[in-house]
């Protein structure tokens, strides 16, 4: 039997300790199979699951963490060692396929509102492995699947995927904590745009993705937001996501129009789309707030060089030393 609770209305509040009782009856209240969804931070994610063993011991509770792309989730579980004895599966991670879904559609050349438009153009394949197979994942596992999302991930799914996300169980919407909240994005945001440099292409997927988890929290002090904006275009550029990186900056230039490393990562993005004009523009403004700016020096530089304007790059060099 299946638990019914899909909440909708954004103004609906509960506490951590309201809505984990009523993820917890419904755990305990499904027999066999189930599907349900649960917004929450990785912290309360934890802390859900812990809990989950502790107040339903006689039930057999796994974890399946995704920390890559997954096109065959049914070969995931199947191939779980003694997947026949788990009662409750909760996995992490789905958001991973999500986002590389995106990526591979803007490798095709698909603009934003052709990604978005998923219901004529394509869906992400974990996905299409789900919805093809849900009747095989209802014959073959008595699992109760709980799937611990970020609030983006969530919307993802009832905006961009309604066909998968109507086959559910609940929808739980574990209020993130303030503290939580403050706590992660400082930590993001005292991370200079140095330090991504470095990082392989799963971390900066990872960065990107708590990023992306923290920017849309209605409750973001706005100088902290401009700053994960920023950032945020940062990695854009290096997924080779110009425009995207454009529109971060440009959000960031709303908040905080003398953001010198915002006008910047929009020059770097315009200049990789080969708008050289506009992006020496841009990296003008950037130096008109920070004149000793080395980095939109030297980038300036570089596009003087595009544009063949050689003696001007040499002079821009310079400042840059």
């Amino acid at each position: 039997m299946k638990g019914e609770k899909v909440v909708w209305e954004e103004d609906i509040q509960s506490t951590f300790a309201e809505e984990y009782q009523d993820l917890l009856n419904v755990v305990g209240f499904i027999e066999g199979f189930g599907l349900l969804f649960v917004e929450c931070s990785p912290p309360q994610g934890t802390e859900i699951i812990e809990k989950i063993r502790q107040d339903i011991p006689q039930e057999r509770v796994e974890v399946l963490r995704l920390d890559k792309t997954t096109y065959n989730f049914y070969a995931l579980v199947k191939d779980l060692p003694n997947f026949a004895e788990i009662d409750v599966l909760f996995v992490t991670g789905l958001e991973y396929s999500l986002y590389q879904y995106e990526e591979e559609m803007k490798e095709k050349g698909w603009d934003s509102n052709e990604i978005i438009s998923i219901s004529r153009r394509g869906v992400p394949p974990v996905l299409i492995n789900l919805n093809q197979q849900r009747e095989r994942f209802r014959d073959d596992f008595d699992i109760c699947f709980v799937f611990l999302l970020p609030r983006f991930a969530v919307d993802y799914l009832i905006k961009l995927a309604p066909d998968f996300f109507d086959w559910r169980s609940g929808l739980f919407l574990f209020p993130i904590n303030e503290e939580y909240l403050r706590q992660e994005s400082l930590d993001v945001c005292a991370k200079e745009l140095d330090d991504y440099i470095e990082l392989t292409r799963q971390q900066r997927k990872y960065e990107w993705l708590r990023i992306k988890s923290l920017v849309d929290d209605e409750r973001l002090p706005i100088e902290q937001k401009a700053s994960l904006l920023v950032r945020k275009a940062f990695l854009d550029r290096k997924f080779q996501h110009n425009e995207e990186a454009i529109l971060a900056c440009d959000e960031a230039l709303k908040i905080q129009a003398n953001n010198y490393e915002a006008w910047n990562n929009k020059g770097n993005a315009l200049r990789n789309l080969e708008r050289y004009e506009q992006a020496l523009a841009a990296y003008d403004k950037a130096l008109e707030i920070k004149p000793d700016y080395h980095y939109a020096w030297e980038n300036k530089g570089v596009a003087l060089e595009f544009v063949e304007k050689y003696e001007q790059a040499l002079a821009a060099y310079d400042k840059a030393l």
